[in-house]
């Protein structure tokens, strides 16, 4: 067991990657998908994976690829499209790390950052704990918001 802390990097994801990122997606949303009675198919999985891949990055710790960050940097606020970690690194603070380097970039640029969580993710705590703050909601999600 390596009881050191991880090096954490991005690198630009490439199509290369959608075998890994499908499967990731699988293990990481299927649960909350299916509890909000959304489709959980192999299409509408790759059709997420797909979607604004262009601001996909796989993240690594020590090269190994771990996870999704899906962040869209507009001018006036940025987005994070989705944000998935294996469930074996789950729970290590990984994402909490990625998440507040996001953020100490943001709030140097102030830029205000956005993102949606579905009702019942747990993921939904770390991002209240960094500062997000909810502003709509409906009957299947929260939007959060972060203000630098």
């Amino acid at each position: 067991m390596n009881f050191m802390t991880p090096r954490i990097d991005l690198r630009p994801a490439t199509p290369a990657d959608v075998p890994f990122l499908l499967q990731l997606r699988k293990l990481t949303m299927t649960e909350h998908l299916q509890r909000m009675g959304e489709p959980v198919d192999e299409d509408a999985h790759l059709q997420r994976v797909w979607s604004n891949f262009d601001d996909a990055q796989i993240i690594r710790a020590n090269d190994e690829s771990i996870g999704l960050l899906k962040l869209n940097r507009a001018p006036d606020e940025w987005h994070v499209h989705q944000i998935q970690i294996l469930p074996t690194h789950q729970g290590s603070g990984i994402g909490k790390r990625v998440l507040s380097a996001v953020l100490d970039e943001a709030r140097c640029k102030g830029v205000h950052m956005s993102l949606s969580v579905l009702h019942g993710n747990p993921a939904r705590r770390l991002y209240e704990r960094l500062g997000f703050e909810v502003v709509t909601e409906t009957s299947i999600e929260a939007t959060l918001r972060w203000r630098p």
